[in-house]
């Protein structure tokens, strides 16, 4: 019997426990230890934010779910990883025990590295549920007296689709309201031109949201480092190719959703050999930590390098479907090792995603997500609009019911040539 121990249960670790169980043996035991009741969806936060959505109703209750499937629930915090004694230590104190580690925390927020970032300064989020319900409430007050609005991503960055989606339902809000005219709108990125996304661009997603902010009069500042933020006052330094200072930059602004650099969070950090200098979980191309090799990490909290050198520094982003070819080559390679055999599987690391602007929106597809690529393929419409609404729907659905990749998805996606796992 062996005991595997996942820790986190968000986008990564919901499908990590559902696949695991799956894949172990009869006679193991699968536990999730997690510091929330409820798993949410954070591809629906920017509709939070507008108040499209309520927190609730994004959000699903885990434990029923988790009893129905027979894995294990621990509610509480994990306060620090003891890799050497095979061990998780808990905010109660107690210890619990694994014979195999699955690290799907998720990262640190650190807003701290921008003096007056985030919602315990001068700019909201939508990271998180919470996050995203308090700018919600700000939301409410900001169109009763509406002004310029700055949207982007800080130095270090490695997740911007969220901003482009925020910016853009936020014009579609605006202008359903009538009051877009009230409002003037300027997208601030660490990004060297826009549709880079931490990827070099996928397809012509330079082409296209360039055009989008063009047509929605938006207006832009790349390769920008933001030295600090102050009630309603940015102050931004905008470098040329080289790095460079070219133009500084003070932007007055009534509200703003600035994207932060993410870190490991505090339990990882400074683990000699298991995390990078950052805290972020260092793993091999099968998901699993050279020295520590009954620990396996997934999703946003693993160690990849920087696409290539930028101006400004930004981060590689851990995508959805990305995320999930990760999840498949670590249960399988978990029950491999059960099995008496060396783990083998690695994941497509292949990105499809669905960038939602309130009305229409940009879908695209990466094979594999990091260049050089097999396939890259952008497209926009009113369709993806509509493609993002049954997403949500879908897989918030296979939370519910407990499944990972029900058979249909499957052959669908492979009729593509879409698969999580390579060869």
């Amino acid at each position: 019997m062996a005991k595997i121990v996942i820790v986190g249960a968000g986008i990564g670790g919901i499908p990590m426990a559902l696949e695991m169980k799956e894949n172990a043996r009869k006679e193991d035991e699968v536990v999730v230890i997690a510091d929330t009741p409820t798993f949410h969806f954070v591809p629906s936060n920017p509709w939070v934010a507008v108040n499209w959505r309520k927190p609730e109703d994004i959000k699903v209750e885990l434990a029923p779910m988790f009893k129905k499937k027979k894995i294990g629930f621990i509610q509480q915090k994990v306060t620090r990883f003891h890799p050497e004694n095979n061990q998780v230590e808990l905010a109660d104190g107690s210890q619990v025990d694994y014979d195999f580690l699955v690290i799907a925390t998720g990262p640190k927020l650190a807003f701290d590295e921008v003096p007056g970032l985030g919602p315990n300064g001068h700019t909201q989020s939508v990271c998180h549920v919470d996050h995203a319900g308090e700018s919600g409430e700000f939301w409410d007050k900001f169109v009763e007296d509406p002004g310029p609005i700055i949207v982007g991503a800080a130095q270090g960055a490695s997740c911007f689709g969220p901003a482009y989606e925020y910016m853009f339902i936020a014009e579609t809000d605006l202008r359903q309201r009538k009051i877009r005219d009230k409002v003037k709108m300027t997208y601030v990125t660490s990004e060297p031109y826009i549709g880079h996304l931490g990827l070099g661009g996928v397809g012509d997603t330079k082409g296209m949201l360039e055009a989008e902010m063009r047509n929605k009069h938006i207006n832009w500042i790349c390769n920008a480092k933001i030295d600090k933020i102050e009630a309603g006052m940015m102050y931004v330094t905008e470098v040329d190719e080289n790095g460079q200072e070219k133009k500084k930059h003070e932007l007055p602004f009534k509200h703003s959703m600035i994207l932060p650099a993410f870190k490991g969070v505090d339990a990882l950090l400074g683990i000699d050999k298991l995390v990078n200098p950052r805290g972020f979980v260092i793993v091999d191309e099968n998901q699993r930590n050279p020295t520590f090799k009954n620990i396996y990490s997934i999703g946003v909290c693993i160690a990849i390098p920087p696409l290539e050198q930028t101006p400004v520094p930004t981060g590689t982003p851990k995508t959805g479907y990305m995320i999930e070819s990760m999840v498949t080559a670590t249960a399988h390679n978990i029950r491999a090792e059960l099995d008496g055999k060396q783990p083998k599987e690695k994941g497509t690391w292949n990105a499809l995603c669905l960038a939602d602007f309130g009305d229409s929106g940009v879908a695209f597809l990466a094979m594999p997500q990091i260049p050089p690529r097999n396939v890259q393929w952008a497209s926009s419409g009113k369709w993806v609009h509509l493609a993002k609404i049954g997403y949500e729907k879908y897989f918030m659905r296979k939370v519910r019911k407990g499944i990972s990749e029900p058979y249909y998805e499957k052959l669908t996606l492979k009729m593509f040539g879409i698969m999580r796992l390579k060869g």
